[in-house]
């Protein structure tokens, strides 16, 4: 004790908090929870000069329970033998680290010894304790657990006042946020006895009941009704029964811009002054509460007068058709800034987006009100429309597999050309349709004002142009399984350039698909190469296919499979396609020549009321698509635009040329009649006509509406042939029952089994009609994933004396999709059948359905 007093008789106390603090002492002592200096015991024979550099000679430290002296020294970034000032900045930033280090509650710094031009200091801290135990009561054991994990309350964590309050807010906000507006949390902190510097935390909520809201009254409002009103409150509403898809729980963040919408509703209708003058809660005894809003409507503004200034590139004319707003229509300041400054959305069409279009990209258009009078307002429409810009350098960058031209060859946006904000947009649905980015392509716009020219980066992050598919489904009585590798940036060019294998050659946009398809009942192989480019200079593709299958006899009640009765199948077609320029440029002509050989053995097939059953057929078509595809950016997760299809595919009309007899007598035996068919079946005549539409509509940048209607019709061109046994229509299901095989269209219907809906032999109409609603959850560029919700009807007609296209099998249903790059998309669907199956007659009920490659 002695030795120790002498100690602290030997210590000079040093205000450090501030450089600018005059030592009116030569002893003092700081706090970091204390301003005012306390004078210490001096000791004559320590002295120094105010300002003078020292040498500092060493560091002690006191205080220490659980960190190291060594540590403390690293905190403080001092070192021996460098240089101090006595006050100084470096010392007042050593103890400022130690604060903000979070590890200490109190620092004070004293100077234990002066030796000539050497100092010597001792810090004497007080560690914050350390939280050793949570425990969180009056809720249940996994809800707390799952509580601490949400307000990062981990075992060694220093306990700080901020601390203590973070935890007792967020808990308290957690639960009124649900409506728990009465919600109490106490927090009991005590001194762990295991520990020395340790303490226990026990957190008690009391979160009551849930209190909703009764009613919610306005006062003063005359020509908005209060039912408008509160419809306007997208998020806050009153008890209502049957309203189950929105609470009526006062969340007081909500509520907020709750008041902001009703603002704007108001303005919207040209009430620009209205005002909330007042609003409060009211309780009720049975512990509900009453919202009360007091409101100041003012007078409804209409546009006197709109006039456009600077204007020289438009006509006053051109412009009004842009900004849609006349003299006389009611006063809508939200509308007014849409129409001059643009939506935020790719298709917005307002006054900057025509200037930025046309080259103006340093053009300004601002809407300024400069006459009120009454209710009638002018509004001068000022623009500056400076000079065109035109584009000096066009980058790509983040496609480390990608080559260059392959990005470039899509892009709308060239070095030389008129700046153009649409052709930026449009290159980024290009970018996006590739399939080979996220669909996140964010261009960097460099503007040169100087030059009036513009630079364009556009930064795109690859995803993987390779995807394994693996296909899982139940139909026919047997399972049906799928393995395809499909190479979506292929570069056949460096096939044999082994420095390219990386692990393949990849890069210049070509698809390379190898599919496998099996079941106990089928089996088929093929082999499919795209050239998108074809010469490298226009959007002219090049694609054709090989493929093989062999399909077994099935028995439709037994599911028996006869592997002695088979029909085998060989294959191949090639195909151009080209992107045309009218109507526009979303248009795109495909035409492809397919052939086709049939191999009956002792193979069933039902043609009106005979069996063909032997034989060689022969399929030589041709096929013309028109389509318009507008939809993007993304492939995956399209949020603008549309998709329109319109396909012909036809043979060549045989029986109307050769003067042969393709009737059947009814006198013929099975045998016979089976191979006079086989004969009129020997070359396949038949036309198809098919019409597809589907349009995407967002409600946000992540809630999207699909709305796809679809048909398709089989027909002959002879009476006496009649249909033809293969190329018919097979609906209901998961739509991934079957491949190639006999030329079978498969459209998915969830909530019915697989091809239910039609024939055994197949039909030759069908109708569908689809509503689904999906929410994104992520588009991050390792996996994709929506979710989404359906309507579907549809369903498949022999021929049009059977054809009624309100003869519907409806179905609903909830699914999940992800995307990954190297598996495609995957997804599960849970659907609800209304109808019964055709012969059936209770309703299909609930299916689930695993999908894998883009069906839906």
């Amino acid at each position: 004790m002695e030795k120790q007093a002498n100690k602290l008789q030997n210590k000079l106390p040093i205000n450090l908090i501030s450089a600018t603090v005059v030592l009116m002492a030569l002893f003092f002592t700081f706090s970091a929870h204390a301003q005012s200096k306390k004078d210490t015991i001096s000791n004559a024979n320590l002295s120094y000069e105010k300002g003078k550099e020292y040498i500092l000679g060493g560091i002690t430290v006191t205080g220490l329970r659980k960190f190291s002296e060594e540590t403390v020294k690293v905190f403080t970034g001092l070192r021996n033998g460098q240089p101090l000032k006595l006050p100084g900045d470096k010392l007042t930033s050593a103890i400022k680290k130690l604060y903000e280090s979070k590890q200490f509650s109190n620092v004070d710094v004293y100077l234990a010894k002066v030796d000539g031009n050497t100092v010597y200091l001792q810090f004497d801290v007080q560690e914050l304790p350390q939280l050793n135990e949570i425990k969180i009561s009056g809720i249940k054991k996994s809800k707390a657990k799952e509580l601490k994990k949400e307000a990062e309350l981990k075992t060694g964590a220093m306990v700080t006042d901020n601390l203590v309050v973070t935890t007792k807010n967020y808990f308290t906000k957690k639960y009124t946020d649900k409506g728990f507006l009465k919600t109490k949390v106490n927090l009991d902190i005590k001194k762990d006895t295991s520990d020395m510097n340790a303490v226990n935390m026990n957190v008690f909520i009391d979160k009551g009941s849930k209190i909703k809201i009764k009613y919610i009254f306005f006062n003063g409002n005359k020509a908005l009704s209060d039912k408008r009103l509160r419809k306007a409150m997208k998020n806050t509403k009153q008890k209502f029964v049957g309203r189950f898809w929105k609470g009526s729980k006062y969340i007081e963040e909500d509520y907020q811009e709750d008041l902001e919408e009703i603002i704007k509703t108001y303005s919207r209708l040209g009430y620009r002054d209205a005002r909330i003058l007042s609003e409060g809660i009211t309780w009720n005894d049975d512990n509900t509460i009453n919202i009360t809003i007091d409101l100041e409507e003012g007078k409804q503004y209409r546009f006197s007068e709109i006039l456009f200034v600077g204007n020289k590139e438009y006509t006053d004319n051109q412009l009004r058709k842009v900004l849609k707003i006349e003299n006389g229509d009611v006063y809508n300041g939200e509308v007014l800034k849409e129409r001059v400054k643009g939506d935020g959305s790719p298709t917005s069409e307002d006054l900057s987006t025509l200037y930025q279009d046309s080259g103006f990209l340093f053009s300004q258009v601002n809407a300024v009100e400069t006459k009120v009078e009454n209710d009638s307002i002018t509004v001068e429409i000022r623009i500056r429309e400076d000079e065109k810009a035109r584009i000096k350098k066009v980058t790509v960058s983040g496609n480390d597999k990608t080559n260059d031209h392959v990005i470039f060859r899509e892009l709308r946006v060239k070095p030389g050309d008129l700046f153009s904000r649409s052709n930026i947009i449009r290159s980024i649905r290009e970018i996006g349709q590739l399939g080979f980015f996220d669909q996140n392509v964010t261009p960097d716009v460099i503007p040169d004002y100087g030059n009036k020219t513009a630079d364009i980066n556009f930064n795109v992050v690859e995803k993987g142009g390779s995807q394994i598919e693996l296909q899982g489904g139940y139909g026919g009585g047997a399972f049906i399984g799928t393995l395809g590798l499909s190479f979506n940036n292929f570069s056949i060019r460096n096939l044999f350039n082994k420095e390219a294998y990386k692990p393949l050659p990849m890069g210049d946009g070509q698809n390379l698909a190898l599919r496998l398809q099996t079941s106990r009942t089928f089996s088929t192989y093929s082999f499919s190469f795209t050239e998108p480019w074809l010469g490298g200079k226009k959007p002219q593709s090049l694609s054709f296919s090989v493929y093989q299958s062999k399909q077994f006899q099935l028995n439709p009640r037994t599911f028996d499979v006869d592997r002695d009765r088979s029909l085998a199948i060989t294959g191949a077609s090639v195909g151009l396609g080209k992107r045309l320029k009218w109507p526009d440029d979303y248009f795109q002509l495909s035409q492809s020549i397919s052939y086709q050989s049939f191999q009956l053995n002792d193979y069933g097939f039902r043609v009106g009321g005979n069996i063909l059953s032997n034989g060689t057929l022969n399929n030589l078509s041709y096929s013309a698509t028109l389509s318009r595809n507008s939809a993007g950016p993304s492939l995956i997760f399209p949020t603008y635009g549309s998709e329109f299809t319109f396909g012909v595919k036809a043979t060549f009309p045989y029986s109307l040329v050769n003067n042969k007899d393709y009737s059947i007598a009814d006198d013929l035996t099975d045998a016979e009649a089976s191979a006079k068919i086989a004969d009129n079946y020997k070359w396949l005549e038949y036309y198809k006509l098919s019409l597809k539409g589907k349009w995407y509509t967002a409600f946000t940048d992540k809630l999207v509406l699909m709305t796809n209607a679809e048909m398709g019709y089989l027909g002959y061109y002879n009476s006496d042939v009649g249909l033809s046994p293969f190329e018919r229509y097979f609906v209901g299901g998961d739509g991934i029952a079957v491949f190639q095989l006999d030329g079978r269209e498969v459209v998915g219907l969830r909530g019915y089994e697989n091809n239910q809906l039609s024939p055994l032999e197949g039909g030759s109409i069908y109708n569908k009609f689809q509503l689904e609603l999906r929410y994104s959850i992520t588009d991050a560029p390792s996996a994709s994933i929506y979710t989404l919700g359906f309507l579907e009807a549809g369903n498949s007609y022999d021929n049009f004396e059977t054809f009624n296209p309100f003869n519907l099998k409806r179905s609903a249903g909830v699914g999940v999709r992800i995307f990954m790059p190297a598996f495609g998309l995957l997804g599960i669907d849970f659907a609800h059948g209304f109808d019964p199956l055709p012969g059936f007659t209770e309703k299909s009920g609930w299916q689930t359905h695993f999908i894998i490659g883009r069906q839906f």
